[in-house]
C-alpha cells in the first residue's frame, strides 16, 4: 500500500498493488494510441477549423506538443513508481497529502461526468439505427455491459480497449492514406490539389495568430485520456517497462494522427466548408467518393464513444481504489475480488455515472451543463500538478534510486517549466474568451471546493 506522507514524502519504491496484472504490453500499446482518438477529434475539429483555418495544423501542433510533454513527464515518474493511482500518488509523495487527494477526487470526477456526454453521445447513435429503442434504453445497455465488462477480469477491459483502439487507429490510418491519395491525385476522378486551400481564402493564418491560438483552446482538451495509461500499467505483468514502452510509442504516433489527419483536411477542402459539429472527415471522404461516408464515420464515433466510456470507467474506478488505498476514501472500497478486481470501486464509479446520465437526460442544458462546466478546465489542473510533481520527484529518484529512471523528461527542467507557462497561457486565454470563461470559473469553484476539503483534513491530522 502507498503511505500517507506527512512531513517527508515517501520513497520511491513501492509495495506490489494487490490488483490484479492481467494487462498485457499490446493492451497498454493499443490503449496509449487510441486513448485520445475519440469524438473530439473525429467531430469536434471542425471547430477548430472554423477558427483557425488551415492554422489549425499549428493549432493541433502546439496542444500535442503540450499534451506529449506532459505524457513523457507522467511517463517517467510512473516507469520508477508504478501505482494505480499513478498522479495522484506521484501528487502525494512530491507535495503531500493534500495534492493526492485534491488532483485524485477532481480527476475522478471528471471521468464520471464526461461518461455520461459518451454514454449519451453514443446512445443517440445507436437510437437512430434502431429507432424502436429509447435513447435511455442504450444508456442502459451500454452502462450495464462495461459494468460487468470492469467488474470481471482486467483483461476484458483490456481486450474491449484493445479492439475498440485498433478500430480507431485503422481508421485513422485509412484516412490518412487515401487523403495522400487525393492530394496526390492517384484516385480515380481525383487530381492533384497542391496548395491552393492551404494558402487561398485569406492564407494560411486567415485570422491570423489569434486564430492559432483560438484553435488551440478548441483542440487542447481533446488530447485529455492520455493519463489512463498509466493508471492502467500498475496491473500489467511488468509496470514500469511496460509503461516506459507504451509512452514511447504513443505520443509521437498520436501527434502524427493529429497533425496528419488535419494536414490532409485543409490540403483537400476549402476550411471555409467547415461548419462546428459536422465531422470535417465525413466532408472528405465524400469529397473523394467513398460511399456511405457518413454511416461509416457515425460507426466510427460510435465506437470511439464506447471505448472512451470504457476507459472512464476503469480509470475512475482505479482512481477512487487508490484514494481509498491511502485512507482519502472510504476503506470499503478496498474490497477486491478473487481476481484482483475493485469491484465496489467499480460500482461506486457506475452508480455516480449513471446518476450523471440522468442528469444529462433530465436537464442537459441547466443542471449538467454546471457540472460538465465544473470540470471544463480540471484537465489543466491535473497536468499542471502532474508538472510539478515531477519538477519535486526527479530529484530525489536521482539521489535515491536513479536505477529506475528508464524513462526520462526531455531537456528537464527547463521543458517542465515551459509546460508549465503554456498551461498557465491556456488558463489565461480561456479566461479572456467568452465562451471558455465559465469553464475556467466553474472548474476554479470546483478545484477551490476541494481544495477546501484537503486544508481542513490537513488541519484535523495535525491537530490530532
Amino acid at each position: 500500500m502507498h503511505d500517507a506522507p506527512t512531513a517527508v514524502p515517501a520513497p520511491p519504491a513501492t509495495e506490489p498493488e494487490p490488483l490484479s496484472h492481467g494487462l498485457k504490453q499490446r493492451h497498454l500499446t493499443m490503449l496509449g494510441l487510441g486513448g485520445v482518438i475519440g469524438a473530439g477529434l473525429f467531430v469536434g475539429s471542425g471547430a477548430g477549423i472554423a477558427v483557425a483555418g488551415p492554422g489549425i495544423v499549428l493549432s493541433y501542433l502546439i496542444a500535442g506538443t503540450l499534451a506529449m510533454l506532459v505524457m513523457r513527464m507522467l511517463g517517467e515518474m510512473s516507469a520508477a513508481m508504478p501505482a494505480s493511482g499513478a498522479f495522484s500518488v506521484h501528487a502525494e509523495r512530491a507535495l503531500g497529502r493534500w495534492a493526492g487527494f485534491s488532483v485524485g477526487w477532481l480527476y475522478w470526477f471528471l471521468l464520471v461526468v464526461v461518461l455520461a456526454v459518451e454514454a449519451t453521445g453514443a446512445a443517440q447513435i445507436a437510437h437512430g439505427w434502431v429507432p424502436g429503442v429509447p435513447q435511455w434504453g442504450w444508456v442502459l445497455i451500454f452502462m450495464v455491459v462495461f459494468t460487468v465488462a470492469n467488474l470481471a477480469a482486467v483483461k476484458n477491459f483490456g481486450e474491449f480497449e484493445f479492439w475498440f483502439a485498433a478500430l480507431k487507429v485503422g481508421a485513422i490510418v485509412l484516412f490518412l492514406a487515401l487523403g495522400t491519395l487525393a492530394i496526390a491525385g492517384w484516385l480515380p476522378d481525383t487530381d492533384p490539389v497542391g496548395t491552393a486551400h492551404l494558402t487561398g481564402d485569406g492564407g494560411f493564418l486567415p485570422n491570423g495568430w489569434g486564430g492559432v491560438i483560438s484553435g488551440v483552446l478548441a483542440v487542447v482538451f481533446a488530447f485529455g485520456g492520455l493519463e489512463v495509461v498509466t493508471i492502467a500499467a500498475a496491473e500489467s505483468d511488468d509496470p514500469a517497462r511496460n509503461v516506459a514502452r507504451a509512452v514511447r510509442s504513443a505520443v509521437w504516433r498520436i501527434l502524427l494522427f493529429y497533425v496528419g489527419s488535419m494536414l490532409v483536411i485543409v490540403t483537400l477542402l476549402p476550411w471555409t466548408s467547415m461548419r462546428p459539429g459536422l465531422s470535417p472527415y465525413v466532408a472528405v471522404l465524400d469529397a473523394i467518393g467513398v460511399p456511405s461516408a457518413g454511416q461509416i464515420m457515425n460507426i466510427v464515433v460510435f465506437v470511439a464513444l464506447l471505448s472512451a466510456l470504457n476507459a472512464n470507467l476503469y480509470g475512475s474506478s482505479r482512481m477512487v481504489f487508490s484514494l481509498a488505498e491511502r485512507g482519502e476514501a472510504p476503506k470499503g472500497l478496498l474490497k477486491v475480488s478473487g481476481g484482483g478486481v475493485p469491484r465496489r470501486a467499480v460500482l461506486a464509479s457506475v452508480a455516480f455515472g449513471f446518476v450523471s446520465v440522468l442528469l444529462n437526460l433530465k436537464w442537459p442544458d441547466s443542471v449538467f451543463l454546471y457540472m460538465l462546466n465544473a470540470v471544463g478546465a480540471v484537465l489543466l489542473f491535473v497536468w499542471g500538478l502532474i508538472a510539478v510533481s515531477q519538477l519535486r520527484l526527479r530529484r530525489r529518484i536521482e539521489r535515491e534510486a536513479p536505477e529506475t529512471l528508464t524513462l526520462r523528461m526531455w531537456g528537464f527542467p527547463w521543458l517542465t517549466w515551459t509546460a508549465l507557462a503554456a498551461m498557465a497561457a491556456v488558463l489565461g486565454l480561456m479566461l479572456t474568451d467568452d465562451g471558455a470563461r465559465p469553464q475556467v470559473l466553474w472548474s476554479g469553484a470546483a478545484t477551490g471546493a476541494v481544495l477546501l476539503v484537503a486544508g481542513v483534513r490537513e488541519l484535523r491530522d495535525r491537530r490530532r
